[in-house]
């Protein structure tokens, strides 16, 4: 009965074609919509905790309308901002119960996953931009990567914050013997720890939520961070020298839920994996231009001020920084923790 009712709405739709005036194009196109109609649908929630006006933001707001368009909407995405639905604490469960399909955590939220991600605190790991991301790009990369999805996760692809500089209101830091017996503010980081001791520093675990007070009222002398992270959170205004020194890095790295990657198929999963990669160019160029036009607010503010010095090193002065804290990379040859491979993989990449 039903092939028959079938047949019969078949030649009902096909006279009322003919009557219309169709011709066979127009009748092409109708079957071409009613196929895709009957396509099964998806909606993916993309949570992340930073506002839509920054480079992590955009590029979700990229990657969703990308996204739609490659998979003639049968992709539903729905990004939402400024923790809206999780903390980036929260995030990782929230994407095992597939509560959230996506989401776009710091490399530290990984930590006790996967403590390999640390290599990217590593200082003087990676000499610019271009090696940076053909690390994340290539075998070394895509080692992580594998880490993260054995863990019942997808990793899709690196993003940028950017690279970090050195500031402080006790003494400019020009050469690694100037950072001795100052207490500098890190994240949770062994390598971060190792980092600022072997440099004969204090380091002091912080939320980045208190270090603008503790800078104030100087129980820290110095933190560490990218540009536009000093400069939205006015660490400028409570320091007296920020040294340029692109020692380390922070990043995020974006996961999509194990359990909604299975139910997609394989058409849908390539048009992830297009609008990604399409969206990671674009968050590499937000990231890109937002530290270099913050850095020439916090410029001007020197400029106006005078209250702030700002020390580009030298090569030479580079050099002599990357020597002192590169002697801690053997420390963190142990597998479990980074591993040999990951390090010199990286130190390799050309």
């Amino acid at each position: 009965m039903t092939s028959i009712k079938y047949l019969s709405s078949s030649i009902a739709l096909a006279t009322l074609l003919l009557f219309s005036g169709c011709g066979e194009s127009e009748k092409a196109e109708t079957k071409v919509s009613n196929n895709e109609s009957t396509k099964e649908q998806f909606i993916l929630k993309f949570s992340h905790v930073v506002s839509s006006n920054t480079p992590k933001g955009k590029a979700a707001d990229f990657f969703e309308k990308r996204l739609e368009q490659l998979s003639k909407g049968r992709i539903d995405v729905q990004v939402y901002p400024s923790s809206q639905l999780y903390t980036d604490n929260a995030v990782l469960k929230a994407l095992k119960l597939d509560s959230v399909q996506m989401a776009a955590p710091s490399f530290s939220k990984f930590g006790k996953i996967v403590p390999q991600l640390a290599l990217f605190d590593l200082p003087f790991l990676f000499k610019d931009n271009e090696h940076l991301h053909k690390v994340q790009d290539g075998k070394v990369g895509q080692d992580l990567k594998d880490m993260i999805t054995s863990k019942g996760y997808v990793a899709l692809s690196f993003w940028d914050n950017g690279f970090k500089q050195l500031s402080t209101s006790k003494k400019a830091l020009i050469m690694p013997d100037d950072a001795k017996g100052q207490k500098f503010r890190i994240m949770s980081s062994k390598v971060l720890d190792e980092q600022f001791k072997i440099l004969g520093a204090n380091p002091q675990m912080m939320p980045f939520s208190e270090v603008y007070s503790a800078l104030q009222q100087g129980v820290i002398d110095g933190q560490e961070n990218t540009n536009s992270n000093i400069y939205t959170k006015k660490f400028h205004e409570v320091q007296k020298y920020l040294t340029i020194t692109n020692h380390g890095y922070l990043g995020y790295l974006v996961v999509m839920s194990e359990t909604f990657w299975n139910k997609l198929p394989q058409d849908l999963k390539d048009a992830v994996i297009q609008a990604m990669n399409e969206a990671t160019l674009k968050e590499r160029e937000y990231a890109q231009e937002l530290n270099k036009s913050q850095f020439d607010l916090i410029k001007k503010y020197s400029n106006e001020t005078g209250k702030l010095e700002i020390i580009e090193l030298t090569s030479e002065q580079k050099h002599a920084w990357r020597q002192a804290v590169s002697k801690i990379y053997p420390e963190f040859y142990d597998p479990n923790q980074i591993g040999e491979s990951l390090i010199k993989g990286a130190l390799a990449t050309e």
